[in-house]
């Protein structure tokens, strides 16, 4: 799945992206709406499809995400413009719905297999660390193919690293659920219903599921990073290798997060509370030296999110695990929305100050049972 995962991410378009719609004459409202686009596709897609992994497989779902963005970066090449990148989203959105909980639900499942769930943590932060570690060269490649032939052949280079994905995608292995083959195979609205019940319905399940909601929507914050870095004074073609210390700091901070499952609740509201304010620090700093509380609060929250993803793993108890998962990528959907808005009136100030609500209620999120 390392393997699987660095390729996943070894896109040269991310990094580029929020430039070509600014660069295509999008304002700021345009592109916040875009993002909004792609988010209320995922919202309404994540439960569905995640039962639509638990049902048909993961490894099937893995498959037709890496073809679903590809598909939508050839909707951009062809179709320039806010309504073009708009359709192209909506597809890419409907791609990552399918990958979100097929992931985690495959992975955990694989290490239950073997006895080994008690190390998801771990091994689920070096996963996300290969994915972080992939904007590396992707980013230097990004530079490269941005200068060579702009934004067309990173996006024809996209769309390749997509499908190659899929393909390898299909070589992943997937334990089966022999144990349930006496009860019969559940159909696709009993899988959808077990699992959202399980999510929604059980304390001990609800409780990681909203704190997986509320730290993992700030995962939007990635899509600004562009924009934040042109903003410290960066020339647009030097962005891509500027952020190279943010993917870094995502993936130390995703690899440190098995250490980080040890740490109690306090503890971590503290880190990501010290995180956010640096953060809020970077934004009135107008110089790449400010690019430095960025790395930090950066590292910090992909490191909270690994611990609270697995906390929601260990909880989970039924075959919809992909599903009650999706759950959790619903809200994060939602808290998404927020940051969107967040930015919208305040920029990266705003983004900062919400993140310090975040820590003050992570403690008691954490702490129920």
């Amino acid at each position: 799945m390392l393997v699987w995962a660095f390729l996943a991410d070894a896109v040269p378009l991310y990094p580029l992206y929020a430039l070509l719609f600014a660069d295509s004459g999008l304002s700021a409202g345009q592109i916040s709406a875009l993002f909004a686009v792609w988010s209320a596709v995922g919202l309404l897609a994540e439960v569905p499809s995640g039962a639509l992994a638990d049902r048909f497989g993961r490894r099937t779902a893995l498959v037709a995400a890496g073809v679903l963005q590809a598909a939508g970066y050839v909707v951009w090449l062809g179709w320039p413009g806010f309504t073009g990148f708009a359709v192209g989203f909506a597809i890419w959105g409907l791609g990552g719905a399918l990958r979100s909980g097929a992931q985690e639900a495959l992975l955990y499942d694989g290490l239950a297999a073997v006895g080994a769930e008690a190390h998801y943590a771990g091994v689920n932060g070096w996963v996300q660390g290969a994915m972080w570690l992939a904007e590396l060269p992707t980013a230097a490649a990004a530079t490269l193919l941005y200068a060579l032939g702009g934004y067309e052949l990173a996006g024809w280079i996209s769309v390749g690293v997509c499908l190659t994905g899929a393909l390898l995608a299909m070589r992943l292995p997937e334990p089966s659920h022999a144990d349930d083959a006496d009860d019969g195979e559940p159909g696709y609205f009993a899988t959808l219903r077990a699992g959202a019940v399980e999510a929604a319905a059980r304390p001990d399940v609800r409780f990681p599921v909203l704190a997986v909601a509320l730290v993992g929507g700030f995962d939007a914050l990635e899509e600004y990073f562009p924009l934040i870095t042109e903003g410290s004074g960066v020339p647009t073609v030097a962005v891509p290798l500027a952020m190279l210390p943010i993917n870094v700091a995502g993936a130390v901070g995703a690899a440190l997060g098995g250490p980080a499952d040890r740490l109690r609740p306090g503890a971590l509201a503290a880190l990501t509370g010290v995180g956010m304010l640096l953060l809020g620090l970077a934004g009135m700093i107008p110089h790449p030296a400010g690019l430095a509380g960025v790395v930090l609060c950066w590292g910090s929250l992909q490191a909270l999110l690994i611990v609270t993803e697995a906390r929601l793993q260990h909880r989970i108890a039924s075959r919809s695990r992909a599903t009650a998962t999706s759950v959790a990528a619903l809200g994060m959907g939602l808290t998404a929305f927020g940051l969107y808005a967040a930015w919208a009136i305040g920029e990266i100030t705003a983004v900062a100050v919400a993140g310090v609500v975040l820590a003050a209620v992570l403690p008691w999120l954490l702490r129920r049972r």
